[in-house]
C-alpha cells in the first residue's frame, strides 16, 4: 500500500515529519518497505510560468504557425511560434521558457525546451497543452487558464504542485483495515495520542451535507445471493459533466502511483484509497430496463471484461447484471459496455460488501488482481458502504455538477454485528514484556474506536467491542496494536 504523506494529513494534524511517521508505522506494526521523496508531476515544472498572449499574427510560410508575444513577467515579453488552434490575443496560457524540462504524458522521457528557429523565426519558449506538461490527456490546443491567473506566476504555484513523499507500507493480510490513508491516519494517531498528543485526532470527512436533490433516476436493485453479496448499497447521480479533475485531485491520485482519467473515475478511485472501500460506477442509461440484479450467471456464459478480453463465467461467479445481461464480475473487474465513457451523464454507484471467499476465488479462477479485489478477498468494513456513497456523490456534485437524484439503496438484510471480546492487560503485559499503565491502554483503546464495555478491577480487564466504521476489519489486530503501539524498536 502507498501512503502520500501529504494525503495522510488531511485526517490526522501532526507536524512531524515523513521519516518519523515511517519509523512510527514501523513500530506499530506496518511496516515501511520503501520511503521516497516525490514529485506529483516529474519534473516540478520548472521553468513553467504564467503568460498572457499580447499579440498573435500568422506565420508569413505556415498555414497553421502563430508567432506571438508572450508576457511571462519578465524585463521583455518573449516571442514564441505556436501551432495551436486556439492561440489568440489576450489569452492566459502556460509557457515553458528556455531550459525547462517537460515529461509529456508523465513519461520517463524528457522534452527540453530550447531556442530555436521554426520555418525561419526565433522561438523562445513553448505554449503547452496538457499533455505536455504532463498533466492530463488533453491535446485540443494550448492549455487556456482563467482570465484572472496572474502572469509570472510559476506553474509549481499556480497549480498547487507540492513535493511529497511516497511510503509503502506492506500489509499482511489481517490488516486491510490499513489499506486506506484513513486506516493508517487512525493507528497513526492512536500511537501520537498514546504518547500524551491529544490533539492528534483522526479527522473524517463530513458528509453532513448529503441530501437528494430529486428522484429522477430510480435504479431498482435486486440482491438474488445473499452470501455472496451480504450488504450491497448504491445510488444515483445525473446530470455529470466529464471533465478533468482538479489539480489538487490529480496530485493526490499521481502521488499513490494512480494515474488521473476524468473526474468521475477519479472520484472512485480517490474514495478507495482514502476509505479502502472499492466502489464501482455504471453508466446508469446503459442498465438495461432500469434494473440491477446481483446474481450469478449460468456456467460458461460469456463475459468481455474491461480489458477487451472474453471470459466464460463459472456459476460460483457473483455478477452485477442488469434486467438483460452481466455488467460487472462483482468485486473483481468491470465490463467493457457498462463503465464510464466520455458521453457518460447519469451514473449508478455501487458501494458493496462482498463475501471475501466468494471474491478470491473468482479473481485466482481468472488470474484478476486489482485494487478492490485486494480488499474485498480479505475483508472490507461491513460498516462503511453507506458513508462511502455520500462521500462520493458529494465529490460528484462538487466536481462534476451532478445531482443526486435517488435515495441511497441499502440491502443490508443481515447486519454484521460489533465484534465483543475480553482484553487483559496481564496477557497485553506479557505480550510486550513490560508494564503498560492501565490509562495508556484506555488511551489506545479510544484512539482505535474499541469501545469499553465493561471493567474488572483489580485484575484490569475489559469487555470491548469494536465500534461502527472500520469495525470488523480490525478484528484480528487489536490485541497486537496494543502493545506495538506502545513500544519503540529501541526497546524491544
Amino acid at each position: 500500500m502507498d501512503i502520500s504523506y501529504n494525503w495522510l494529513k488531511h485526517y490526522i494534524a501532526t507536524d512531524i515529519s515523513a521519516e518519523r511517521v515511517a519509523e512510527i508505522l514501523t513500530d506499530i506494526g506496518l511496516e515501511v518497505e520503501g520511503f521516497e521523496k516525490i514529485e506529483t508531476i516529474r519534473g516540478g515544472l520548472a521553468g513553467v510560468v504564467v503568460g498572457e498572449v499580447l499579440t498573435c499574427e500568422d506565420h508569413p510560410d505556415s498555414d497553421h504557425l502563430h508567432i506571438t508575444t508572450v508576457d511571462v513577467g519578465g524585463e521583455a515579453p518573449l516571442q514564441i511560434v505556436c501551432g495551436a488552434s486556439n492561440c489568440r490575443q489576450g489569452l492566459k496560457v502556460l509557457c515553458a521558457t528556455v531550459g525547462s524540462v517537460l515529461y509529456p504524458n508523465g513519461g520517463e522521457e524528457e522534452f527540453k525546451i530550447k531556442r530555436s528557429k521554426i520555418r525561419g523565426v526565433e522561438s523562445l519558449g513553448m505554449l503547452c497543452a496538457e499533455d505536455e506538461l504532463g498533466i492530463g490527456q488533453g491535446h485540443d490546443g494550448i492549455m487556456e487558464l482563467p482570465a484572472d491567473a496572474v502572469v509570472g506566476t510559476t506553474a509549481k504555484d499556480y497549480l498547487h504542485i507540492e513535493d511529497d513523499y511516497l511510503i509503502s507500507v506492506g500489509l499482511t493480510p489481517n490488516r486491510v483495515d490499513a489499506a486506506s490513508h484513513i486506516g493508517v491516519a487512525r493507528d497513526l494517531a492512536a500511537y501520537l495520542r498514546s504518547r500524551g498528543d491529544e490533539s492528534a485526532r483522526l479527522v473524517l470527512p463530513s458528509v453532513e451535507d448529503f441530501k437528494v436533490d430529486n428522484h429522477d433516476l430510480t435504479i431498482d436493485v435486486t440482491v438474488e445471493n445473499h452470501e455472496a453479496a451480504p450488504r450491497y448499497a448504491a445510488v444515483t447521480v445525473r446530470n455529470c459533466k466529464i471533465a478533468p479533475s482538479p489539480e489538487w485531485l490529480q496530485n493526490e491520485l499521481r502521488a499513490a502511483g494512480i494515474h488521473p482519467k476524468n473526474n468521475l473515475v477519479d472520484i472512485t478511485n480517490y474514495v478507495l484509497f482514502e476509505l479502502g472501500q472499492p466502489l464501482h460506477a455504471f453508466d446508469a442509461d446503459k442498465i438495461e430496463g432500469g434494473r440491477v440484479v446481483v446474481k450469478t450467471c449460468a456456467e460458461g456464459t460469456p463475459f468481455v471484461t474491461l480489458d477487451g478480453v472474453e471470459r466464460k463465467l463459472t456459476a460460483a461467479d457473483l455478477m452485477i447484471c442488469s434486467a438483460e445481461r452481466p455488467m460487472c464480475i462483482a468485486g473483481v473487474y468491470g465490463g467493457l459496455d457498462s463503465g464510464i465513457s466520455d458521453e457518460t451523464t447519469n451514473v449508478f454507484l455501487e458501494s458493496a460488501y462482498f463475501n471475501p471467499v466468494w471474491i478470491r476465488k473468482t479473481a485466482k479462477r481468472f488470474g484478476l488482481n486489482t485494487d478492490a479485489s485486494f480488499r474485498f478477498e480479505r475483508g472490507v468494513d461491513p460498516y462503511i458502504q453507506v458513508y462511502a456513497l455520500k462521500r462520493a456523490a458529494l465529490l460528484m456534485k462538487e466536481l462534476a455538477g451532478g445531482e443526486i437524484s435517488s435515495e441511497i439503496i441499502d440491502i443490508n438484510p443481515v447486519p454484521a454485528k460489533p465484534f465483543v471480546f475480553d482484553l487483559s492487560l496481564e496477557r497485553t503485559n506479557r505480550l510486550i514484556g513490560k508494564e503498560i499503565p492501565q490509562q495508556t491502554v484506555r488511551t489506545i483503546l479510544s484512539a482505535l474506536e474499541v469501545e469499553v464495555m465493561a471493567e474488572r478491577l483489580p485484575t484490569y480487564s475489559w469487555r470491548v467491542r469494536i465500534s461502527i466504521l472500520y469495525g470488523s476489519a480490525r478484528l484480528p489486530s487489536v490485541s497486537v496494536l496494543i502493545p506495538m503501539l506502545h513500544s519503540d524498536s529501541s526497546e524491544v
